[in-house]
């Protein structure tokens, strides 16, 4: 049995039962934030009670805005981007824009096409994480005019807008707390470096910071892994077939320290007694683990919301100014203590 047809609702419609004009009405839909709160929301009632859906090619052609705004992101599995993609999401949202997402798994030919995709469709604008992108991808941005902007790393570390932290001096917090506590071997656990500029940048740091302290950090003390957490207790046991276990592990991110305080548990190795652990992100879990993870603070949420104020002020013609650096924090808790090679 068939549905018949329902007559398309018009924006008129609308505006007779809001008890405004269609003019208003456009203005709260299409540009919600130059009506009051109360407003919008009789309008949006109006609409939602009478079906009515804007066309949206139409309101593209005449605007020459689509009101939505793309992310594309590495992977969805590590928890830091997803914090910003609802970040970015929650502030477009407030102006009336919508997000369309896309991963690529570390894979810069997956990232091209998903960028392409996207600006096809007609895009406002692009969030990208990382400052290390194709030839083709930037090519392919300039050509068509859209706005982008990189996170995840400080703007020093590119010509193009670029919202984020810097990732060595990151490094740089993790050494040098676990030296001060006393830890002289230290490996590292890291992510695939692939398409990666964020952990290549953090190695570089770590092995800068283990210099200045005087401390070598030889290649069988680094272990690169997925952020899966077998492959991740995985890359646990690669670093005891290497040789004596270090003291202390700096982990590329906080699902990495998870994995890796699984397994030294499940061996039965005490940490922090017999082997200090630490994180990056401060996920929300973090505080809730036994023992509680030491780690960093990142700005999770305030790149996604900067990197979404950035692009809709671009959209706009607004000026917008970028801060140099977003600040970091180291969060001590349980993982973390002097090392104790006797029992």
């Amino acid at each position: 049995m068939s549905i018949a047809a329902r007559p398309k609702v018009r924006l008129e419609e609308v505006a007779r039962m809001a008890g405004v004009s269609a003019a208003t009405v456009s203005r709260a839909l299409n540009t919600p934030g130059l009506v009051s709160p109360e407003l919008r929301a009789r309008v949006d009632n109006a609409a939602r009670t009478l079906g009515y859906v804007a066309h949206g090619a139409a309101r593209a052609l005449a605007s020459r805005r689509s009101r939505v705004l793309g992310a594309v992101v590495p992977t969805l599995a590590n928890t830091i981007f997803s914090e910003a993609i609802s970040a970015f999401q929650h502030r477009l949202e407030a102006d009336g824009y919508t997000m369309l997402l896309a991963t690529f798994e570390y894979d810069e030919a997956v990232e091209y096409r998903n960028v392409r995709t996207m600006v096809e469709r007609g895009v406002d604008g692009l969030m990208l994480v990382g400052v290390s992108h194709g030839k083709a991808l930037y090519d392919l941005l300039a050509a068509s005019g859209t706005p982008f902007v990189q996170t995840w790393a400080p703007p020093k570390a590119s010509p193009y807008p670029t919202i984020g932290y810097d990732n060595a001096a990151l490094a740089r917090i993790v050494v040098d707390h676990l030296v001060g506590l006393g830890h002289r071997d230290i490996g590292v656990i890291a992510g695939l470096t692939g398409h990666n500029d964020r952990v290549r940048a953090r190695i570089a740091g770590i092995r800068a910071a283990m210099r200045r302290h005087r401390l070598p950090l030889p290649a069988e003390r680094v272990v690169y892994t997925s952020y899966r957490i077998d492959a991740v207790r995985a890359a646990f046991r690669e670093m005891q077939q290497r040789g004596p276990m270090p003291t202390a592990l700096a982990a590329n991110n906080d699902i990495v320290a998870l994995g890796l305080l699984l397994e030294a548990q499940a061996q039965g190795i005490r940490v922090p007694r017999q082997l200090s652990i630490v994180g990056v992100g401060d996920l929300e879990m973090a505080g809730h683990l036994h023992p509680p993870l030491t780690t960093i603070r990142t700005p999770k949420r305030s790149i996604g919301t900067l990197a979404a104020e950035y692009l809709l002020a671009r959209v706009g013609d607004r000026p917008i100014g970028l801060p140099a650096e977003l600040p970091l924090e180291l969060v001590v808790r349980g993982t973390t203590a002097p090392p104790h090679r006797k029992d």
